[in-house]
């Protein structure tokens, strides 16, 4: 069996553990609200020494103005403050039970966000203070709903209509580029916050900067490229993208895109390249199976950490060619080139 089978197994396996242990939230959230995992498990690939991230994300419903004009004075969460804050303090206890690690951030990425915030501060410069950049985009590329199902696809189908709001009238010929242009400037902050906080002293936290460097190139990398791969093949094959495209590629894992590719009769040529793609992805894995403190110790070595990033930076020119491949020369591809 391979790494990333044994991996999905694992993943498939605790997330359907964390799916019953958090009822008690669910009592909290029904109806209104939903909670997601991202990262590892997210992805199916999660292991033994995998941290949990969650998120939450809620319905809301408008606040009309009070003097008739029909007007919307704003917008109110359905999943209450105190209603919040106990969804928050079961997610916390179950996964100490289960003996994850703690939150990162000392929880404050465990935030409740709206699809009203999701899909009003797109593009605003409030997008990033409030984090909905990060967890709107990692619900669409990477995710995999733990508490209230049906909440969890409603917001993700009204933020793909965002994304789709110039649809009506260029069904024919709709280009996602809304939606490209935010997954290259989600790959560009990954890297630009890579680079902002990564010490390079001592020794230790400089091998530490190294092995998230390492990860950066392999599993953010796929998360954003599996994606543009899987539109822009969309994309050459239809001249069009539709809303119902995009939900079908929020429901494949990175790595279950690259296998969806390999399935695509007109990507024949592009085969030898995304086989490449998951064979290194899986080496990537099997290197990362181990205890963060174990593998700071082998990127300390000199030579196993020139070995380590030469792989990464050939998992990236292997992504590149994909691209290139699938891309074909199309006005898709030159979006997503200039």
């Amino acid at each position: 069996m391979s790494e990333l089978a044994r991996r999905r197994d694992f993943s498939s396996s605790v997330i359907d553990k964390l799916r019953a242990n958090f009822a008690g939230a669910a009592k909290f959230a029904s109806g209104k609200a939903c909670v997601y995992a991202t990262g590892s498990f997210g992805r199916c690939e999660a292991s033994e020494f995998s941290d949990l991230d969650l998120f939450i994300a809620g319905r809301s419903e408008r606040i009309a103005r009070s003097d008739g004009s029909g007007e919307d004075f704003g917008q109110k969460n359905l999943l209450n403050h105190l209603d919040e804050i106990c969804v928050q303090a079961e997610l916390i206890e179950r996964s100490r039970e289960m003996g994850f690690p703690e939150f990162s951030g000392d929880g404050r990425y465990l935030d409740h966000h709206s699809v009203y915030e999701f899909t009003n501060t797109l593009g605003t410069e409030k997008d990033d203070v409030a984090n909905t950049f990060t967890a709107r985009l990692l619900l669409l590329l990477e995710s995999k709903p733990l508490v209230e199902d049906a909440v969890y696809e409603e917001i993700v189908q009204s933020v793909i209509n965002s994304y789709w709001r110039d649809y009506q009238g260029h069904q024919a010929e709709f280009m996602p580029a809304f939606l490209a242009n935010d997954i290259l400037r989600i790959w560009r902050t990954f890297c630009v916050n890579y680079e902002a906080r990564t010490k390079r002293e001592p020794e230790d936290k400089k091998a530490g900067g190294k092995l998230k460097n390492y990860k950066l190139k392999h599993s953010r990398l796929l998360t954003c490229y599996s994606a543009l791969l899987y539109l822009l093949t969309i994309y050459n094959s239809k001249k069009s993208v539709t809303p119902a495209d995009a939900l079908d590629m929020t429901k494949l894992t990175p790595t279950g895109r690259l296998e969806w590719l390999r399935g695509r009769p007109e990507l024949k040529d592009a085969n030898p390249t995304i086989n490449k793609l998951l064979e290194q992805y899986n080496r990537f894995l099997e290197t990362t199976n181990g205890q963060e403190a174990d593998l700071i110790q082998r990127f300390m070595n000199k030579e196993d950490s020139h070995s380590y990033m030469a792989a990464a930076s050939e998992f990236g020119d292997t992504m590149f060619e994909a691209l290139a491949t699938i891309g074909k020369g199309s006005r898709f591809y030159r979006l997503l080139v200039v």
